[in-house]
């Protein structure tokens, strides 16, 4: 019988295994326009994602928030998701702004609740308490969530 060894994927500084390597750009222009373009492959879009956190700058997560116009709920969600690993209470206004846009996906909606209480900016405690009822349970479990990381 072969035995054989399965590649473990490569953890990144923030803990997770992302499902995307990423890019080799530093450019945050560059990596943005990718990020943004609706016709790039989602892999791609991805790999930029994952760059822009890695970089962690302002510009990068300003270039992380114009993404928030996607039409993939998907991309939006990830890019919630890295925002609430950078930790950085810059992303705060555009997670509050996901979340309060009832219009949203629902993934994306929670997805932003979560990264709120991960940043831990008691900033966000009035918005995540005025959700802690939403009519979608995902995202009033969500606040809740962050409410007790907040508190």
């Amino acid at each position: 019988m072969i035995s054989m060894e399965s590649e473990q994927p490569d953890t990144s500084e923030f803990g997770s295994v992302d499902p995307a390597p990423p890019s080799e750009s530093v450019s945050i222009g560059s990596l943005r326009e990718t990020l943004c373009n609706e016709e790039e492959r989602m892999f791609l879009r991805m790999r930029a994602l994952f760059a822009l956190r890695n970089i962690g700058e302002i510009e990068a997560i300003n270039s992380l928030a114009a993404a928030f116009n996607s039409a993939s709920a998907l991309l939006k969600h990830e890019i919630a998701y890295v925002m609430g690993q950078m930790q950085d209470g810059h992303a705060v206004h555009h997670l509050v702004e996901r979340l309060e846009d009832e219009n949203e996906d629902v993934m994306v909606r929670h997805e932003a609740a979560e990264a709120l209480g991960a940043i831990g900016d008691t900033t966000a405690l009035a918005t995540l308490e005025r959700f802690r009822c939403d009519p979608e349970i995902v995202v009033a479990e969500s606040c809740e969530v962050a409410i007790d990381l907040l508190e």
